[in-house]
């Protein structure tokens, strides 16, 4: 009788690599990976900027009630009391530059694209203003003083010894120069390097994603439009508080100033709109217009006396002296300045050129689908 072996056990079938797998099995999820920004946020900066903006908007602020008060002790003072006109003039200068200020740093608080923008085209201008202004002062504040000291002791037999009132004089032009220096070229170049970084455009353009009017023009050409709107604001300024304009060789005053300010205010307001909309017929007329103003300042600059036209705008015999005394007038040194200025912003708009190319023709195949 053969033994009897005991069964082989049944393999389980191989499942082949081809085969589906079952819809019951379980997937492996992945998790997305987190979306991390390729620039580096820069809230807190712009936050810190705001304020800094705000701060200085209060500063200004300040300054009216100062200037209030050096026209109330204007009364009292040998030159004979401040004009309405002047006061006028500083009180609303210093106000529009401290609602500028705030309105610029809450935008800045709030991340908004717009404010971005206005802040670095403005502080470009204030830069540069800044180091003309510094240049100047460092030029002719000593020689105004030096001038205003040998008064002093030439009318009082009691006054302070010239070694003296020397030192003193180089002490206080420093730290007025130093003042000046730091709030006029260190700070706009602090405002220029921030605004100016890529980060702080892609946190603007993230916390902001709602596009604003000022992303419809090139930043360069926007502070071209921002600088003609200044100057039409402060021409109709100038024509209420001071109307004296300088015209082909002789100063204007009274109503002819007022005429020819009120229209150089509403030129300069045309051109500031049809820069922002990049108009190549604004730009030919701005490019044709800087050179007229130049030649027309020039004129009166070499042939006008400045004085006699203050004397007709009812300055007293002491206020014109006074004026006449210190170099910054009797040289046409802010005159000058002012010609400067503007051959700077008449190169600025030849610069700009690049910006305004006229329209290509539209093809004569995609016309008819145009119309539709």
């Amino acid at each position: 009788m053969e033994p009897t072996l005991p069964p082989v056990p049944a393999l389980a079938p191989e499942t082949p690599a081809h085969a589906p797998i079952s819809p019951s099995a379980e997937a492996v999820t992945v998790p997305p990976l987190a979306d991390v920004p390729a620039y580096r946020d820069r809230g807190t900066g712009l936050m810190i900027f705001g304020i800094v903006q705000i701060i200085l908007g209060l500063l200004a602020a300040l300054m009216v009630p100062l200037v209030a008060l050096g026209a109330f002790m204007s009364r009292i003072a040998p030159g004979g009391a401040m004009r309405p006109g002047q006061f006028v003039s500083a009180v609303a200068s210093y106000v529009f530059i401290a609602a500028t200020l705030f309105g610029l740093g809450i935008g800045s608080v709030q991340m908004k694209r717009w404010a971005r923008a206005l802040t670095l085209v403005t502080s470009w201008y204030w830069l540069i203003m800044g180091v003309l202004v510094t240049v100047l002062l460092t030029a002719v504040l000593p020689v105004t003083v030096k001038g205003a000291l040998a008064q002093v002791q030439k009318n009082a037999a009691d006054g302070p010894s010239a070694d003296m009132s020397t030192g003193i004089m180089a002490v206080v032009l420093t730290l007025i120069i130093v003042v000046v220096a730091f709030f006029l070229v260190l700070v706009p170049i602090a405002f220029v390097v921030f605004y100016s970084r890529k980060d702080v455009a892609e946190t603007c353009r993230h916390r902001d994603p709602v596009e604003r009017w000022t992303d419809r023009t090139p930043l360069p050409v926007l502070g071209a439009s921002v600088a003609l709107f200044t100057g039409a604001v402060y021409m109709l300024l100038t024509g209420v508080t001071t109307p004296l304009f300088p015209f082909f060789g002789r100063y204007l005053t009274g109503i002819p100033a007022i005429a020819c300010l009120v229209a150089s205010a509403a030129l300069d307001g045309y051109l500031a709109i049809a820069l922002f909309r990049l108009q190549s017929t604004g730009w030919w007329i701005a490019i044709l217009a800087a050179p007229v103003r130049i030649v027309s300042m020039v004129l009166t600059f070499t042939r006008a006396d400045m004085m006699q036209a203050y004397s007709k705008m009812g300055m007293s015999d002491a206020q014109l002296q006074m004026l006449n005394s210190s170099p910054m007038f009797r040289g046409h040194v802010l005159l000058w300045w002012g010609l400067i200025s503007m051959l700077l912003f008449f190169g600025y708009l030849l610069w700009l050129k690049r910006y305004f190319k006229p329209a290509a023709a539209a093809p004569a195949a995609a016309l008819p689908a145009q119309a539709g």
